[in-house]
């Protein structure tokens, strides 16, 4: 999110330097355009500018520009030498600027409180209850944990096509996640009162192996092939499996000193095209006038974005909104939450990555995207 501060063009030549304030840092950011044929990778794409960005705290880079070239002269300050065709209004962003569509297969928990899981057009019940759930890439295929007498959980594989729905474990095991290639799943499993991270193959759950066993109150599902993403009170872990700690974020760099807070419930994604970006949903200690807010703490419920490189965070769902359970589209356009209003019924709600198009998507919760 930037703050724009300038405009200038390199004397009659088709070459703009924007300057600008990152909205969160306030650091100095300089962007220079050049309306030249660009190609940024192996496909052969030809792109109608050449980009050069200089970030402050963040570093260089530069590539190709995806942008509605017929504006830019027109932003900011209004050049002397316009001619007249160049004074006129601009032209509507072309809608190809910001591609994004709606998911083909996902799951969600509906009104009735039943596992809803749909693919296309067809939409099918996969289970009376259940929670926890995790759509594989496929879209085929739905992991959902169903809780049982006691506090134990059955983590369930529902297939889509068949209705067949198999138990793969059953005890204290919870946050059952697909690997990305869907031969895998990653799970918890109480092991002497400390919550350990276990792998299994699908089609064998009885060989679970523990890749980590320092205590952890949540899993967020995987970074990559290889890598997972957890958590507990101290931080958060990509944590390999082999089950070598890859990478940390604390607590406070992720969530900050006295504006969120950070609890089991919070839940984390990782946006699939920048693994840089996460989304974070959490309780808000100050929320603004008029904010739904906890009847009993008080706090409210927000999503906010987080760059894991430059520790930077930004306020994303709407203040009006009690917002939690983010979950990434595909694509990484598009996020989805759960939100509930002040008659306490869940809905889940759409925006873009910008925070821009909210809108209403479905009643229900813990949406989740398979394709």
């Amino acid at each position: 999110m930037l703050e724009p501060v300038d405009v200038a063009r390199e004397g009659t030549a088709d070459t703009w330097t924007y300057r600008a304030k990152d909205s969160a840092t306030a650091a100095e950011v300089v962007v220079r355009l050049t309306r030249e044929s660009c190609t940024a990778d192996t496909t052969g794409t030809k792109y109608a500018f050449r980009a050069e960005a200089q970030h402050a705290q963040l570093g260089n880079f530069s590539g190709c520009a995806k942008i509605a070239a017929e504006l830019f002269p027109k932003l900011g300050t209004q050049l002397e030498d316009d001619t007249e065709d160049e004074k006129k209004a601009p032209a509507p962003l072309p809608a190809d600027v910001i591609k994004f569509k709606a998911p083909v297969a996902y799951a969600y928990i509906n009104t009735a409180g039943k596992v809803a899981f749909k693919r296309g057009a067809q939409a099918k019940v996969a289970a009376p209850e259940g929670t926890q759930l995790d759509v594989s890439q496929s879209g085929q295929r739905l992991l959902y944990a169903r809780e049982e007498q006691g506090g134990d959980h059955t983590i369930v594989l529902y297939d889509f096509a068949t209705g067949k729905s198999t138990e793969l474990l059953r005890g204290s095991v919870q946050s059952p996640y697909f690997s990305p290639d869907d031969t895998r799943l990653a799970f918890l499993k109480l092991v002497d009162s400390h919550w350990n991270l276990f792998v299994a193959p699908i089609n064998a759950p009885d060989s679970a192996t523990a890749i980590y066993t320092s205590d952890l109150f949540a899993l967020h599902g995987w970074s990559d092939g290889h890598t997972l993403l957890a958590g507990n009170q101290g931080g958060l872990y990509w944590i390999s499996d082999d089950g070598r700690v890859q990478q940390t974020v604390t607590s406070n760099d992720l969530f900050g000193v006295g504006q969120f807070v950070v609890s089991p419930a919070s839940r984390i994604r990782i946006n699939p095209i920048n693994p840089d970006v996460l989304a974070v949903s959490a309780e808000l200690l100050k929320p603004p006038p008029g904010t739904p807010t906890d009847p009993k703490a008080g706090t409210g419920a927000c999503i906010f974005l987080f760059e894991v490189r430059s520790k930077r965070r930004s306020l994303l769902s709407p203040p009006s909104t009690f917002a939690t359970q983010p979950e990434w589209s595909r694509d990484g356009v598009q996020l989805f939450f759960t939100n509930r209003d002040s008659a306490r019924s869940l809905t889940v709600w759409r925006m873009l990555w910008d925070a821009s198009q909210v809108k209403r998507y479905l009643p229900g919760s813990q949406f989740t995207v398979g394709q």
